[in-house]
């Protein structure tokens, strides 16, 4: 099955080169290209791709607001936003993932880097490292340095959502805050990856998680799993 990918950045030269590098592979092809915020969203509703490449500093229309815009629209349910950043330690990419962006990349990666984040982002999983996840969504999401923003809730709201879970949900929400794998979480809890894989999917559906990205998200914003800034 081909992975329908959307680029989205106001530079025309970092799209062509993206688009070189994503057609090369046998089960990618690029649907569309767009320079703004505005047109990505667009396109993303005329192309429904499974993945957008969406720079987040972009003129008119930024990257941020295009991704609420594509994660609040039901005909793109299906579409994953993979944040493309300079800088790995951004308020604006935790504000990015509250607005439904699936997880983040630095422009600097290696281009097998990029293909593999399309891969895990198509396939729903969330593109965060365990260092992104204890250090840039702890110190920003958990201390909110900008005040609340979309996407906070209450405490009793947050507790009213973690009484859906069951013991072993909570316990396999923590692990994926944490930053582990399937595989991880499987050998930690001594079960098998799909079993974790259903425990996760059961999480992401009670507690509206588009993806582990989301989960994250919300492990700390009910204050599930606390901040360790170091």
């Amino acid at each position: 099955m081909t992975i329908k990918v959307l680029l989205a950045d106001d530079q025309a030269l970092l799209r062509s080169a993206f688009r070189v590098l994503v057609d090369s592979e046998p089960d990618m092809e690029v649907v569309g290209e767009a320079s703004d915020g505005a047109q990505a969203y667009e396109l993303a509703r005329a192309t429904v791709p499974d993945v957008v490449l969406m720079d987040i500093r972009m003129p008119g229309t930024d990257g941020l607001a295009a991704t609420r815009m594509i994660s609040e629209d039901p005909q793109l349910d299906g579409v994953r936003v993979v944040i493309l950043t300079t800088f790995e330690v951004d308020d604006y990419v935790v504000r990015a993932l509250r607005a439904g962006a699936g997880g983040f990349l630095g422009k600097g990666a290696e281009p097998d880097e990029l293909i593999a984040a399309i891969r895990i982002a198509a396939a729903g999983e969330a593109l965060l490292s365990p260092a992104a996840t204890k250090g840039l969504i702890a110190k920003f999401l958990a201390q909110g340095e900008d005040g609340p923003a979309p996407g906070d809730r209450s405490d009793d709201d947050g507790a009213r959502r973690l009484a859906t879970l069951t013991g072993r949900e909570r316990e396999v929400l923590v692990l994926v805050a944490g930053g582990l794998s399937n595989d991880e979480i499987g050998a930690r809890l001594e079960v098998s990856p799909l079993t974790v894989k259903t425990h996760v999917n059961r999480a992401m559906a009670k507690l509206g998680a588009r993806d582990r990205a989301q989960l994250v998200v919300t492990a700390y914003e009910t204050g599930l799993v606390r901040p360790r800034v170091q």
